[in-house]
């Protein structure tokens, strides 16, 4: 059976609230099935999937494919990736959209094993080169962009940076359908006996409206503290450059850049961040950028909203100070 030019999207939600990331996928779905002539649909699977459908929907499915069944909960990689698969090899998709996140790109790996299906990842944009779905990829350090193809008639499955691309309410009301194919006996041979979450990792870089974050210029693990403070009153969360990561300041859960996330925040403030390309390239879409930096001549400022020159340790408690003051007096 020959590929469709239906385009898909694996969504990934927490308790039956997509991700952003998936709102991303849904509308640009949306937009290439209506270039090639087909449908844009979804896939939610685990407990409260269905609740996913109408917001996938308003975001651009028009078909949201549903199984609730406890063993595709969350973690659990190789049954979502069967099941997955089978509906892909019997529908047929032309392409599979899924966000670059540690569980997806699992999931994909393995679905992808099962039926044969191309793979590009690290996508920041999919577009239709010449009536082919073609994904443009950083390389080398963000200083080019590659655009690739998967050659063949076979499903092929593009991974997506989250915050890459524009979320959109470009739908409507989407058909739910539930999955037939169910979990096979030899995807439970490996289960999930217990989920630690590593404290302050609660809220994700990806998903955050607000994010302080340090790099090398923060001098040491113990001085994040001082962004964490901050955070603290703004209702943000704490990011880093590869730098501090790699210093051992922080862990990498928290790294801004090529090498780690890439976030779209309405406000960033780099504290002690030289602001190089392979940081840029993962912040440079934050609606306000706000740094702070004893080198009057960081990169970081070329691009930044606003500027402080100056040392952290000074500006950021005093900012964190009058913040806090201005809230007693709301």
């Amino acid at each position: 059976m020959s590929a469709t030019n239906d385009i898909w999207v694996f969504v990934e939600h927490e308790k039956g609230e997509p991700k952003k990331v998936s709102l991303e996928l849904a509308t640009k779905a949306k937009e290439l099935a209506d270039a090639l002539g087909g449908s844009a649909a979804a896939v939610a699977l685990g407990p409260g999937a269905g609740a996913c459908a109408k917001k996938v929907g308003l975001y651009g499915a028009g078909t949201v494919f549903v199984s609730e069944d406890e063993q595709l909960a969350s973690y659990s990689i190789t049954p979502q990736a069967q099941v997955l698969a089978d509906l892909i090899g019997e529908r047929q998709p032309r392409v599979v959209l899924f966000p670059a996140t540690p569980a997806a790109k699992d999931i994909a790996a393995q679905a992808s094993a099962r039926i044969g299906a191309g793979v590009l990842t690290n996508s920041i944009d999919v577009s239709i080169k010449d009536g082919a779905v073609a994904s443009t990829a950083p390389a080398f350090g963000g200083s080019i962009e590659v655009t690739s193809t998967v050659a063949g008639d076979v499903p092929q499955f593009i991974l997506v940076r989250p915050n890459a691309l524009l979320p959109q309410q470009v739908g409507g009301d989407a058909q739910v359908v539930a999955i037939g194919a169910g979990v096979k006996e030899d995807s439970l041979l490996a289960k999930v006996v217990d989920v630690v979450v590593e404290a302050g990792a609660e809220a994700p870089l990806e998903e955050a409206a607000i994010i302080v974050s340090g790099g090398r210029g923060v001098g040491g693990p113990e001085n994040f503290k001082v962004l964490e403070d901050l955070a603290k009153e703004l209702g943000g969360v704490v990011g880093a450059s590869r730098a501090a990561v790699d210093a051992g300041w922080i862990s990498y859960p928290h790294q801004v850049g090529q090498t780690g996330k890439t976030v779209k925040p309405n406000l960033y403030i780099a504290c002690g961040i030289s602001g190089a390309i392979q940081h840029k390239v993962g912040m440079q879409t934050s609606k306000v950028i706000v740094a702070i930096n004893k080198n009057g001549d960081a990169p970081i400022f070329e691009f930044a909203d606003l500027g402080i020159v100056g040392d952290v340790f000074e500006v950021v408690p005093k900012l964190t100070e009058e913040i806090r003051k201005r809230k007693q007096m709301t």
